[in-house]
């Protein structure tokens, strides 16, 4: 359960970005504090060092490698992203002009995101478009439909999800703690 402070902080949030905190409560959006500790994974797409929490890194690697060995290659995008990174993505969508209610179809709000624990990742295929729906066509996306849950990974966003957001066949969230099956 997260602590109140990081409930106040994520309403305040919303209203400066100038979206409803109802927001909140209407799509039941879970809380997510930043991960504690990280531990590096290896380079993104970008070049940049990416960091998950360490049992959830641990399967990452373990599961990157089983697909390696049935040929199929996982890029991997993204990671942890903090709650102050989360509120610069936006804040610069913003800047670009586009509509907070859009923007929050797509990006969870700060606070709410399954990169700020550390477990979520959003994996990539050469030869298509990062972070688009032509993912859901590719080899590693059929590769993870069939073998993610065995590593303790699960589709976060399909179609029609309860949260509200567009689908994301990309995005994947470790979700097995030890000792059985975590929430997220």
């Amino acid at each position: 359960m997260a602590r109140p402070s990081l409930r106040k902080r994520v309403k305040d949030t919303l209203q400066e970005l100038g979206a409803d905190a109802a927001l909140l409560r209407d799509r039941a959006l879970p809380l997510f504090a930043d991960a504690r500790q990280l531990r590096c994974v290896g380079l993104g797409t970008d070049g940049r060092d990416k960091f998950l929490a360490p049992l959830a890194a641990e399967a990452w690697l373990e599961m990157r490698a089983a697909a390696a060995q049935d040929g199929v290659e996982l890029l991997l995008i993204s990671a942890f992203r903090s709650f102050d990174f989360q509120l610069a993505l936006i804040r610069g969508k913003q800047a670009k002009g586009r509509d907070i209610a859009e923007i929050l179809t797509v990006n969870a709000p700060p606070g709410c995101s399954e990169h700020h624990s550390g477990r979520a990742v959003d994996i990539g295929a050469r030869d298509t478009p990062a972070l688009e729906e032509d993912f859901e066509r590719t080899g590693p996306f059929v590769w993870l439909s069939h073998n993610a849950n065995r590593y303790g990974f699960r589709l976060s966003y399909p179609r029609g999800n309860s949260y509200g957001y567009l689908y994301e066949p990309w995005h994947w969230c470790w979700v097995k703690e030890q000792g059985g099956m975590g929430s997220s």
